[in-house]
């Protein structure tokens, strides 16, 4: 989905929705010096999978935390994880490196791919990139959910210190 497709996907479904264009952006050092209108709302997405390559997880953090992979491995009972690689991002979510994105799952056809959504976002706003790193689309993170719900991934609202 192109970032237009994408607007009208969340438009089609009733979603409310608020855009901040901006230059295209590959890190959450770069995306700090974007004022976007809810910076409070930012997210950093993290693509893993574990050391099979069997199970792929999308992670939703806001954006100035950390994860620690070892840490929420343990929690969720998890084998080991790592970062997935460009190739495996693009295969799957038909992603680049920095526009990772929950709304990438929109393309995970075969629905293999688990989301956890940082629990601290509530049913406030989360803002996330519309399959593309030259924008952030502000949406409630309870509309995050049952669009994600919706396509038929699994999801959890997870906790991360």
């Amino acid at each position: 989905m192109t970032k237009q497709e994408t607007y009208d996907y969340l438009t089609a479904r009733g979603v409310a929705y608020e855009i901040a264009e901006h230059p295209a952006v590959y890190n959450m050092d770069q995306m700090a010096q974007i004022a976007l209108p809810h910076p409070e709302a930012d997210a950093k997405n993290l693509f893993v999978r574990d050391d099979k390559k069997r199970n792929y997880y999308l992670i939703t953090v806001r954006g100035d935390r950390r994860v620690d992979l070892k840490a929420f491995r343990k929690q969720h009972r998890l084998r080991n994880l790592s970062f997935a690689s460009a190739d495996e991002l693009q295969a799957i979510l038909g992603l680049i490196p920095g526009a990772v994105t929950p709304l990438g799952l929109l393309h995970d056809t075969a629905r293999d791919v688990k989301f956890y959504l940082d629990a601290s976002f509530g049913e406030g706003l989360v803002g996330v990139h519309p399959n593309d790193n030259t924008a952030t689309v502000f949406l409630s993170a309870g509309d995050l959910l049952r669009l994600v719900r919706e396509r038929g991934n699994e999801t959890e609202v997870a906790e991360f210190d």
